[in-house]
């Protein structure tokens, strides 16, 4: 039932702010326009396009606003009218009432404010789907940023992702394409990752992981979490001081260089995807700041992206792969993850690629529109029947996001040239000698523990052996292990020596 009134609500919304203009834009259903006028007579359409469509999403709630976030980012696919509406909705969504916030604060701390807090400023400095923030100083003196959730957000965005959930099933029953696309999985990864962001405790624990993983860097600043402050529905952390990344021209007036900035970006999102497989994937330019330094200031860290080393290590040969054009090993590494089927042809796939990609080589960033490069790419993974990786969703959303900042920042960029050495130098590190010694370094601990036991764990296993098959089988196994004794004690002495070198160098790096 709750399903239900919720979808009424989405459906009075669409018609209250006149957002049919959109859905009846196709000349098939344009003579519907006059009919819903004429029922409608009593609604107001005065005010432009762009502004009712930023009102409807606001009034729809979180899920919709962060909707609209990801196409403020999409100057190439959005008309610039709608795109500079939308990106009100980065941070500028109506806040809640400030005595609701003291309320929830008090009633979290369960003291009063000021016994909590040196100063708290009451008027929020930014507002956004789920949460809002607040300056305050610590008793100590420290200056603090303070996150709190909207109250009865938990419920509200139960109902949609309720609704996300029955809309997946149809696709899934109704559309030709809806197994292979796995909607419902993709919803799941949706709430799972909302369900994170509901939670500021695991949140700031993103915020704390982040932080160490750029510990020194001169590319990225994370805040630092104050721990004895946060609760799952409150976060407070240093207030970090930066200048909006979508404000371009207060950044050039500060003599920040933009070209760097914009390629400094594309380096912090490959470090983050493919040297930690954590990254941030909420990118829009409402959680990006600058530093006087010229360092990216990292904001808001609810939801954030991970991979597997199986996952990262396929993603790369790809990407590689195509900074080199070879569209053959493309095919062969879609095949190889299981992305693609394992008939799929390969001449034929490379030669589907082939046509997508190679016509945005060589052009800077302002020629290039992902957006519709990932529409083609959607369209040949249709034909070969790839399936859709729910884990590589957030990764998707984040790519979109970076192209969108980059258009901002510096629209000249050629991403290309500035992430494959990077690529290049991380593959390199991972696979020879290097690699090996690596992951040598990583297991060394393990090998020290294990190869000293290995002895008494052969001579378990042929004594079980001996227990369960006759004697004959036995004498075949004492022969074959006599004829390798001498190898395997060898290789078991360089591999204890080796071990044995590594440890002591990892205890006393």
């Amino acid at each position: 039932m709750l399903r239900l009134f919720r979808l009424i609500k989405i459906i009075y919304v669409v018609l209250r702010f006149g957002l049919d203009e959109f859905l009846l834009a196709h000349e098939r259903v344009r003579w519907m326009r006059v009919p819903l006028n004429i029922l409608l007579f009593m609604r107001s359409t005065k005010k432009p396009r762009a502004v009712r469509l930023r009102l409807a999403l606001e009034n729809l709630g979180p899920i919709f606003v962060k909707f609209g976030q990801m196409l403020s980012t999409r100057r190439d696919l959005m008309p610039a009218d709608i795109a500079d509406e939308l990106a009100k909705l980065q941070d500028q969504v109506p806040p809640f009432p400030s005595a609701q916030a003291v309320a929830v604060l008090e009633a979290t701390y369960g003291k009063p404010l000021n016994e909590v807090f040196q100063s708290f400023e009451e008027t929020p400095v930014a507002s956004a789907s789920v949460a809002q923030v607040h300056f305050a100083v610590l008793p100590d003196g420290r200056q603090a940023a303070v996150k709190l959730l909207r109250p009865g957000i938990s419920r509200i965005i139960a109902h949609d992702l309720a609704l996300l959930k029955v809309a997946a099933e149809m696709v899934e029953k109704l559309w030709a394409d809806g197994r292979r696309l796995k909607p419902r999985e993709v919803v799941g990864e949706f709430e799972k990752h909302l369900a994170d962001e509901l939670d500021l405790t695991r949140e700031a624990a993103n915020a704390s992981q982040l932080r160490r993983n750029f510990a020194g860097s001169n590319l990225l600043l994370v805040p630092e979490m104050y721990w004895d402050f946060c609760t799952p529905e409150v976060m407070v952390m240093e207030r970090m001081y930066g200048t909006p990344i979508s404000q371009v021209d207060a950044l050039r007036a500060a003599e920040v260089n933009i070209s760097k900035l914009a390629s400094d970006g594309v380096e912090i999102f490959y470090t983050q995807v493919f040297r930690d497989g954590f990254f941030h994937a909420d990118m829009h330019p409402g959680n990006v700041q600058v530093a006087a330094s010229g360092q990216y200031i990292a904001l808001d860290f609810g939801i954030m992206g991970t991979l597997t080393d199986v996952d990262k290590r396929y993603l790369a040969q790809n990407f590689i792969a195509f900074f080199r054009r070879d569209y053959k090993r493309v095919a062969e590494v879609h095949i190889e993850s299981g992305w693609a089927p394992a008939e799929t042809r390969v001449d034929e796939l490379e030669a589907a690629i082939r046509a997508v990609c190679e016509p945005i080589f060589d052009k800077p960033l302002r020629e290039v529109s992902f957006g519709r490069v990932l529409l083609r790419l959607f369209q040949t993974s249709r034909r070969f029947g790839i399936e859709i990786q729910p884990q590589l969703v957030l990764l998707q959303k984040t790519l979109l996001n970076i192209e969108g900042l980059g258009l901002q920042l510096d629209p000249e960029l050629d991403l290309w040239k500035t992430a494959k050495p990077w690529l290049e130098r991380w593959m390199n590190e991972q696979v020879g000698w290097r690699g090996f010694i690596k992951a040598l370094k990583v297991e060394a601990p393990n090998y020290a523990t294990l190869l000293p036991q290995l002895p008494r764990l052969l001579h378990r296993y042929l004594t079980e052996r001996h227990d369960n098959e006759n004697d004959e089988t036995l004498r075949k196994l004492l022969r074959q292990q006599k004829r390798y004794n001498s190898l395997l004690t060898l290789i078991s002495i360089l591999l204890v020596g080796i071990a044995a070198w590594e440890v002591v160098r990892f205890y006393t790096q």
